[in-house]
């Protein structure tokens, strides 16, 4: 079973991982919990792991073994992430009128249960069902990556409040003596109907900051807001690893206590046209098909060697002309 320190850095991590999907890998290991999730398209995948110290109390067993006769948490599940939000529906309040929560999951009746112990004894228990499957995991070697920037989270935050709650797509671009934040529209926009937003920031803001290569990035900006929330409970500055378009980008944040990781698709202007004759098509299709640049190989459901062909790492793909646009490509 698990014990929080505390419950609105928690909540707020299940907050940002709805913004990847709805449904969520719930991945308990021996030195803490794993809240993992991928969209359905694989163009965006988000990790945030809690170190047992994050609890007050962390009790994990690997399969059923027994747990010193009490609560414990044991095998990796996936759970449905609107079964999840109605128990941290509302952070701040929970904050103040929450004692104490607990976690324990419960193999043989397929159960997860949220027990919250709030003022005044009123108690409130949430049993959720789950379904048993294998952890997931993602292949990123951040630590390659040519371009790594580090930025207090508040001031990320209030130069992603510049762009309204209407825009899907951002623009990162990088140089050695600036970095832009821009509006990502499309070619056939109509420019006087659409409000542009461009920031630019001097590397004396950085906490840390490395260009190896010019670049610029797309990608979405729905995912990023929720790691922002959730980076600001936490007062963690946030990591940016990037290279050039087609890659991946990976936003991290990392303490003692926990560490955070999402990883998004960009967009890949230079294989817009070979990819596909239909002009209109989005591109974020050419990242997901170039799935051996998104995650540098990277959505596994089973521990694999990196080296293995890039058809074992991927599961079910969305569609059988995606697999079959998959399957030859080898893992980078």
């Amino acid at each position: 079973g698990a014990c929080f320190l505390s419950l609105a850095v928690f909540g707020r991590a299940i907050h940002a991982i709805a913004r990847i999907s709805d449904e969520f890998w719930f991945d308990p290991i021996e030195k803490g919990l794993a809240l993992r999730s991928v969209n359905s398209s694989r163009s965006a995948y988000a990790c945030v792991f809690f170190s047992s110290m994050f609890f007050q109390h962390y009790c994990w067993t690997a399969g059923t073994q027994p747990c010193q006769k009490e609560k414990q948490l044991s095998l990796p599940c996936k759970l449905i992430i609107k079964s999840v939000l109605p128990v941290f529906r509302c952070v701040n309040v929970l904050e103040r009128n929450v004692e104490k929560c607990s976690i324990c999951s419960s193999p043989s009746e397929q159960h997860i249960t949220f027990q919250l112990l709030c003022r005044h004894g009123v108690v409130k228990t949430y049993n959720l069902t789950f379904q048993e499957c294998d952890p997931l995991q993602a292949v990123f070697a951040k630590h390659m990556c040519p371009n790594i920037l580090k930025v207090h989270s508040r001031l990320l935050a209030d130069v992603m409040i510049h762009f309204p709650s209407s825009q899907e797509e951002i623009t990162l671009s990088v140089t050695p003596v600036k970095v832009c934040f821009k509006s990502y529209t499309e070619e056939d926009t109509d420019f006087s109907r659409t409000m542009l937003t461009e920031i630019q920031l001097s590397p004396e803001e950085f906490d840390y900051f490395q260009v190896g290569v010019d670049s610029a990035v797309t990608f979405c900006l729905k995912e990023l807001r929720g790691l922002l929330a959730f980076s600001e409970a936490t007062s963690v500055p946030v990591s940016i690893h990037f290279d050039r378009c087609g890659r991946p980008i990976a936003f991290s944040i990392e303490d003692l206590l926990l560490e955070a990781s999402f990883i998004l698709a960009t967009l890949c202007e230079a294989e817009k046209e070979a990819a596909s004759p239909e002009p209109n098509c989005h591109l974020y299709k050419y990242c997901i098909f170039q799935f051996h640049s998104l995650f540098f190989g990277a959505v596994s459901y089973k521990e694999k060697a990196i080296g293995d062909t890039f058809q074992s790492l991927v599961t079910a793909s969305d569609t059988e002309e995606e697999l079959g646009a998959l399957q030859s490509s080898p893992v980078l």
